[in-house]
């Protein structure tokens, strides 16, 4: 028997909204279509059903998680309940803090270096024409 909210199946788009991994659904159906999501190495599409036990991988920036789904809800609710809905694996937890070291450890861009501001172009203008 199935727990009140708990579901057998899910569409896959839902579960990421509902588990806040997307802030709207919209948001997780670009993230299927543009591949940053993988169920069981396939990429999915958003009307992908899930059940718990499949295995998710979701990049996010630099970083990507291997995550494991334990519950499906269909509703948003608070971010610990979010948070049991799902179970990252510790080969991913492991290595999204190496690279976060790693990220931590390049140097920084220095402020100078970047494209001048509508100022700095008008005083570079004014130091080439010698005024």
């Amino acid at each position: 028997m199935v727990n009140p909210g708990q579901l057998d199946s899910l569409r896959i788009d839902k579960w990421l909204w509902a588990a806040r991994f997307y802030k709207t659904r919209q948001l997780a159906v670009k993230a299927l279509k543009n591949g940053k999501i993988t169920l069981a190495g396939n990429s999915p599409k958003p009307a992908t059903t899930l059940k718990p036990g499949d295995q998710l991988t979701i990049k996010r920036g630099p970083y990507r998680m291997t995550v494991r789904v334990t519950a499906l809800l269909d509703r948003r609710g608070s971010a610990t309940i979010a948070q049991t809905m799902y179970e990252e694996t510790s080969d991913s937890v492991a290595a999204r803090e190496q690279l976060k070291q790693q990220l931590a450890n390049q140097p920084r861009i220095d402020i100078d270096s970047r494209k001048p501001d509508k100022r700095g172009v008008r005083s570079n203008r004014l130091l080439k024409r010698g005024e």
